[in-house]
């Protein structure tokens, strides 16, 4: 394995932008995260891992299923979806942000459209009735799906985020009539990140500072978005939450000097009246960000990082030169002095000729040491894929039999 501890301090310190420090900073809510979509990096938290209530936030979770339904084809967007009698009466209470609904028939294509840009509960109930055929069992669909994420802290009880005690007789089973769906911020960020990277069309909707529904105007609930009282350029989503429990709560993302930023304010502070706390909070962690961390490519698309090579068993050619598959991005802050690394390590199965330029021959892994709370919202060091430069043909058979010879007596002895 080969290692190179990165010079990775001098390019940024030039850098035009005064850091705001960490200590000094303190974004106006009670939790918090920010982190680079792409690489899962966290740029900035405040006890982010309490779970505590996130009101429509949950719709987040409720909307991936419906894209991951879409594309296993077991809906698509022009899929006619009766409304039930529960989200037909739930249109009547004000408590709950809604759309009516007095046809009783909707595409899931106007009904996801209602959901993301207007917050309306009913739309989502509807869907994942159709979906699942209950809300019941679509609760258990969002909990396994949390699970699958790695999140096991999460208290989910409905498909919208609402109180329980709005909902009358259609709560979960075995649930309190005042529970509320509960994610921490941590949590929250990694439910945003799996739905814009897995289906990032979702953006096209959450961009919308308006849109129609069966007729009608709707307006989105983000006042970040172009137009709007608390506008910030560059903002294309994603969802906003409020419930008394939960306070003004938002999940914000953009992308900041090539950074796909997503940033979660749960319970903004208020108490200066400022009826857009949420997103002003939004907007100085954004700075926060955009002043302290900046994108840095450290191989380029094509290229090897040193000497990156992979040994081909039977090649005419005894081993191949790996190259970034892609641009190799890291996130980096400003003035940084940690002593990060990279390595690249050959692919475990060592590949056998003939291969084709472009095969995943080996991984380039970044070894952080610039760490904010655990770091990533990933398991794993980013790690990104090496692909051969070149074809390489299988060797002529006297080679081919000499090889096998020789790994059959090692294998043996």
């Amino acid at each position: 394995m080969k290692k190179l501890i990165l010079t990775l301090i001098a390019p940024l310190l030039f850098a035009t932008a005064t850091p705001v420090y960490a200590q000094e900073f303190d974004v106006a809510a009670k939790h918090a995260i920010a982190i680079e979509a792409n690489t899962g990096k966290i740029l900035y938290e405040k006890d982010a891992t309490q779970p505590v209530e996130i009101a429509s936030i949950s719709k987040l979770i409720t909307v991936y299923l419906v894209y991951e339904a879409l594309e296993q084809g077991k809906i698509s967007l022009t899929t006619p979806v009766e409304i039930s009698d529960y989200p037909y009466q739930l249109t009547t209470n004000s408590e709950a942000s809604n759309v009516p609904l007095e046809a009783r028939n909707y595409t899931v294509e106007e009904l996801l459209e209602a959901t993301l840009v207007s917050s309306a509960n009913s739309a989502a109930i509807a869907l994942s009735e159709k979906i699942a055929g209950s809300e019941k069992d679509f609760v258990d669909m969002m909990k396994a799906k949390l699970l699958e994420w790695g999140i096991q802290d999460a208290t989910i009880v409905n498909t919208t985020g609402l109180n329980n005690e709005i909902l009358g007789n259609n709560i979960y089973p075995g649930s309190k009539k005042d529970d509320e769906n509960k994610l921490s911020a941590y949590d929250v960020a990694i439910v945003a990140r799996n739905l814009i990277l897995k289906y990032p069309q979702v953006l096209e909707i959450t961009k919308k500072p308006t849109s129609t529904f069966a007729g009608m105007t709707i307006t989105s609930t983000n006042f970040m978005l172009e137009d709007m009282p608390a506008h910030r350029g560059g903002i294309d989503g994603l969802k906003t939450g409020t419930t008394d429990k939960a306070g003004e709560s938002f999940v914000g993302t953009t992308v900041e000097k090539g950074m796909r930023i997503i940033t979660v304010v749960l319970n903004a502070n208020t108490q200066a009246g400022n009826p857009y706390a949420r997103f002003t909070a939004t907007s100085s962690l954004l700075d926060y960000i955009s002043s302290n961390y900046a994108l840095q490519t450290i191989v380029k698309q094509g290229e090897s990082y040193e000497d990156s090579k992979t040994s081909v068993v039977d090649g005419k050619d005894d081993n191949v030169t790996a190259v970034a598959k892609e641009d190799i991005k890291i996130v980096q802050r400003l003035g940084s002095r940690a002593q990060s690394s990279i390595s690249y390590t050959p692919a475990t199965n060592q590949p056998t000729a003939p291969i084709e330029a472009g095969t995943v021959v080996g991984h380039l892994t970044y070894d952080d040491k610039d760490l904010v709370g655990q770091g990533y919202v990933t398991s794993d060091r980013p790690s990104f894929e090496m692909v051969a430069e070149k074809n390489v043909e299988k060797a002529i058979f006297l080679k081919v039999w000499w090889n096998g010879f020789v790994r059959f007596v090692n294998e043996k002895l």
